[in-house]
Order: structure tokens, then C-alpha cells, then sequence
């Protein structure tokens, strides 16, 4: 699937949070769209890789960055509020969230 098949809930919520940070946390939610099914699958998949990022050590922070790892306490503030996001859009019907 595409980020553009996302519903503006889901999209707004998990990839414009990210964008406010730095554009390559929004890279990795963006790349993450490729291999889902559907957007189900993305905001699980999304929930998952936002909690593997909040336990991450600095050098897979490094390695996740490309060498340019944002400040650590405003990522995790900009993480937990995505998973806080994702929690909202969870309790969406698909069928009331909104698709342009």
C-alpha cells in the first residue's frame, strides 16, 4: 500500500507527528506503508516500529538516523504522542475514518 491510501486520521496522526520532529522519522513511517496489506496492518505496524524506536540504544538511533539522530528527549515526546495517536485512530471504525 501507499501513505496516500492512508485515511487523513491515520496519516495525520502518525506521519505529519513524525514530519514535526525531522523528515527522516517520517521516512521510516512512510517506508513501513510498502509492505502493509492494508491500513489495519499499518497502524499495527506503525505501533510496533514507534515502541521499537522508543527502547532503542543510541547507536541504532545512529544507524536509524543516518548518523543524525534528533535531540533523544524530543523523539521520545514525539513518540509517545504518535502511540497516543495510534491509540485514538484504533478506536476509529474504518468506516468513519475519512479518505480522500
Amino acid at each position: 500500500m501507499d501513505t496516500d491510501d492512508l485515511s487523513k486520521e491515520s496519516y495525520e496522526g502518525i506521519l505529519i507527528e513524525a514530519e514535526k520532529l525531522t523528515y527522516d522519522l517520517t521516512l521510516q513511517f512512510g517506508v513501513l506503508s510498502g509492505d502493509c496489506k492494508n491500513e489495519t496492518d499499518y497502524v499495527d505496524r506503525a505501533e510496533k516500529l514507534t515502541r521499537e524506536i522508543l527502547q532503542a540504544e543510541d547507536w541504532e538511533l545512529d544507524d536509524l538516523f543516518w548518523g543524525n539522530p534528533p535531540d533523544r528527549e524530543k523523539l521520545n515526546f514525539t513518540l509517545k504522542k504518535i502511540i497516543g495517536n495510534i491509540e485514538k485512530i484504533k478506536k476509529i471504525p474504518i468506516e468513519n475514518r475519512h479518505y480522500d
